[in-house]
């Protein structure tokens, strides 16, 4: 499947609510969609998640989405909920029985967006769980954390490419 057989258009209207593309969003989600190594940056208010949650929703399976802070998840989660979109987060605040309610949510093919800490991406039951599923984008939200924070304060976002490596089918990031 490639972007010209799907309608972006007919997507951001019916999820988002608008009529037209902001900016750049557009020619970024055609390029993930052609399944291209793309790299979008722009401002806050921009419209980046725009840019990789309509090709969430398109592709068939669950797409992994790193975020530095639980609050961003959760937001990001509640905000996908309320348009109709299937997300959850996986983070540390949550309790077993939430987490595996969650999880089975993901086997069940049920969600569509998971957020979650880099830090999880190194637990051997999270690679399980990404093996065992379809996977088709792994998305760094927020990106500047991996030069701003990486080294100092979140060492965990050096480890992603680990994380890659370890995954029976390599996702488009």
């Amino acid at each position: 499947m490639n972007s010209n057989e799907i309608d972006i258009h007919k997507e951001l209207k019916k999820y988002f609510g608008f009529s037209q593309f902001k900016g750049l969003q557009e020619q970024v989600i055609t390029s993930i969609l052609d399944k291209k190594n793309t790299l979008g940056v722009m401002p806050t208010g921009g419209g980046k998640s725009i840019c990789y949650q309509i090709p969430a929703i398109i592709k068939k399976g669950t797409t992994i989405v790193i975020s530095p802070l639980i609050s961003l998840m959760k937001d990001q989660v509640n905000e996908l909920n309320s348009s109709g979109i299937s997300a959850t987060t996986i983070n540390s605040s949550m309790g077993n029985k939430e987490i595996s309610d969650e999880l089975r949510k993901i086997r069940d093919n049920k969600i569509k967006l998971l957020y979650v800490s880099p830090e999880r991406l190194l637990l051997d039951s999270f690679i399980e769980l990404a093996n065992s599923i379809i996977v088709p984008f792994l998305i760094i939200d927020e990106a500047h954390c991996i030069s701003q924070w990486g080294h100092d304060f979140r060492k965990s976002y050096l480890d992603i490419n680990t994380f890659i490596e370890k995954m029976e089918k390599k996702p488009i990031i």
